[in-house]
């Protein structure tokens, strides 16, 4: 295992004995729409803080108090240790606060770079202890394909598959990342994709079996399957397998369109509340499994923020009421949570 980093991170909230409702439950926008290049080309962990305070002042007008780190915007595992009381300040002077980390296409069973990979994702496990976040989410799936990224929509077409024969790899890789968060107090989540070992429902509860740690979850994405111009499994049937290993959750909708008999099939992006999957009964599922993890919102195509606020407002309409909560007994351990450290009515919109 890569060494850990030894610096002193900032105090976090023990894990709450209280459920969450609708009003406490902690939604973050994906900053996965800010994607690229800082302003001046370079890399977005390297760019100064005003840089970062762009794209969270956006969030905050938004009408979010949490954000996730996407990794396809700041890489938390590449920004300089010296430099995360910046990126604390600066989100508390948003009043955003930092609630997990999305580590996305980066395999630690990539061919080459699997190694890499798995090196960045330790340091990713350390970036998230030092800003005090609970919950990393990584998965399998690998970087778009040249035939993927000339489409309008890259799940169209298929893409990387994982090879059965490293499984093994998978498991003892993932186990690792997951000995690494439990000692630094923190969950890692791994994140439902097509075609790779956590592709399906029950080879993503395989998966997490065989890891074996309470610290060790699963993000049910299941977003990403139902997306898919291709025969599915049953959402529903997919959410009762995953639902009770849940730790952290990306939540997204599509509206889908099936002509089996012309074997013809679509989907495009919707709001959560018009899509194929029923979040009101998905929701209502997780916290009768025990999910208490944060949950993040994102979207592709047109803005993605503002889709994902109007997504945002519909779980507060879902999310169970105080008083109103009937949590069962999760499988894994669920996160620390974050909370904003700033009033957000000093927020301008």
């Amino acid at each position: 295992m890569t060494s850990h980093d030894t610096t002193t991170p900032p105090t976090t909230a023990p894990r709450s004995t209280t459920p969450l409702t609708a009003t406490t439950w902690p939604i973050a926008a994906a900053t996965l729409a800010f994607g690229g290049p800082a302003r001046d080309g370079g890399e977005v962990h390297d760019a100064p803080a005003a840089e970062w305070g762009r794209v969270l002042r956006a969030v905050a007008r938004a009408g979010f108090d949490h954000v996730d780190l996407t990794d396809a915007w700041l890489r938390p595992g590449d920004l300089a240790p010296s430099r995360r009381p910046e990126l604390l300040d600066v989100a508390a002077e948003h009043g955003v606060a930092l609630a997990s980390i999305s580590a996305i296409r980066r395999s630690v069973i990539h061919a080459s770079d699997g190694e890499e990979n798995l090196a960045y994702s330790h340091r990713t496990i350390d970036a998230a202890a030092g800003l005090g976040i609970g919950t990393v989410s990584v998965g399998l799936h690998q970087a778009l394909t040249p035939a993927q990224q000339r489409e309008l929509w890259f799940w169209t077409v298929t893409g990387h598959e994982d090879d059965p024969a490293h499984w093994d790899l998978a498991v003892e890789r993932l186990r690792e990342l997951g000995r690494h968060a439990a000692d630094v107090g923190v969950v890692l989540s791994l994140e439902m994709y097509e075609d790779t070992f956590l592709g399906t429902a029950a080879s993503s509860v395989r998966l997490v079996e065989e890891i074996g740690l309470p610290e060790v979850g699963l993000n049910p994405d299941i977003g990403n399957l139902v997306r898919l111009h291709r025969p599915i499994e049953d959402w529903r049937e997919a959410f009762e397998l995953t639902l009770p290993w849940t730790n952290f959750w990306h939540v997204k909708n599509y509206s889908r369109d099936e002509d089996v008999a012309r074997d013809a099939y679509t989907a495009v992006p919707a709001l959560m509340e018009t899509g194929l999957i029923n979040y009101r009964w998905a929701v209502q599922r997780a916290v009768e499994l025990g999910f208490q993890g944060v949950i993040c919102t994102e979207h592709y195509g047109g803005d993605g923020l503002s889709v994902s606020a109007s997504n945002r407002d519909y779980l507060r309409r879902v999310l169970p009421e105080e008083g109103d909560v009937e949590l069962g007994v999760s499988r894994v351990l669920q996160p620390r949570l974050t909370t904003p450290t700033h009033d957000r009515a000093g927020v301008a919109s």
